[in-house]
C-alpha cells in the first residue's frame, strides 16, 4: 500500500521525512500535505511539553509553482531560497546541485594547493604521495566527517 503523502523514492520505496537528532524535514509534494504534516508534528510536540521553534523553522519549495504559506499556530514559517541540512546544501532550483557544485570547488582548491607539492623537485616521489595522500584525508574528513560530528556531540554520546 502506497500513502499520498510521501515521495517516491525509488519504484519501491517512498520517503516521508528526513529526522537527524533534533533536526527534521519534512518531505511533501502537496502543499496540503505539508501543512498536514506541520500540524501533526506541531500537535505531537505540544503534546509532550515540546514547542516548535517558529523562527527557525523554515519552508524549502522545489520545483513548484505554490505559494500558500505552511505556518504554525497562525504563524506563517519563513520560505527559504536554500538550506543547509547536516551539511548538504539543497536550494530551490537546483535540489542539490547547490551542495555539489560547492564540494566540487572544494575539491579544485584542495588540487591547486597541491600543485606546489606535486611540482617540487626538491621533493622524492614518495614524499610528494605522502603529502598528497595526507591532504586528501585531511579534506575527506572536513569535506564528509566534520559534519556529521556537529550533529552527533548534541546526542551526548
Amino acid at each position: 500500500m502506497q500513502s499520498t503523502s510521501r515521495m517516491q523514492w525509488t519504484s519501491r520505496m517512498q520517503l516521508d521525512d528526513l529526522d537527524f537528532a533534533d533536526d527534521l524535514a519534512l518531505l511533501s509534494q502537496k502543499q496540503q500535505q505539508m501543512q498536514e504534516k506541520t500540524n501533526s508534528v506541531e500537535a505531537s510536540s505540544a503534546a509532550i511539553g515540546l514547542n516548535i521553534h517558529k523562527g527557525k523553522s523554515k519552508v524549502l519549495r522545489y520545483n513548484t509553482a505554490c505559494n500558500n504559506p505552511i505556518t504554525i499556530d497562525g504563524e506563517d514559517l519563513e520560505d527559504v531560497k536554500t538550506f543547509t541540512y547536516l551539511g548538504s546544501i539543497i536550494d530551490e532550483h537546483d535540489g542539490s546541485d547547490a551542495d555539489v557544485k560547492t564540494r566540487i570547488g572544494k575539491a579544485r582548491l584542495a588540487y591547486s594547493q597541491l600543485r606546489n607539492i606535486w611540482n617540487s623537485k626538491q621533493l622524492s616521489t614518495n614524499t610528494k604521495k605522502d603529502e598528497i595522500n595526507e591532504a586528501v584525508y585531511i579534506e575527506l574528513i572536513d569535506v564528509i566527517v566534520k559534519p556529521l560530528l556537529v550533529p552527533l556531540k548534541s546526542l551526548n554520546l
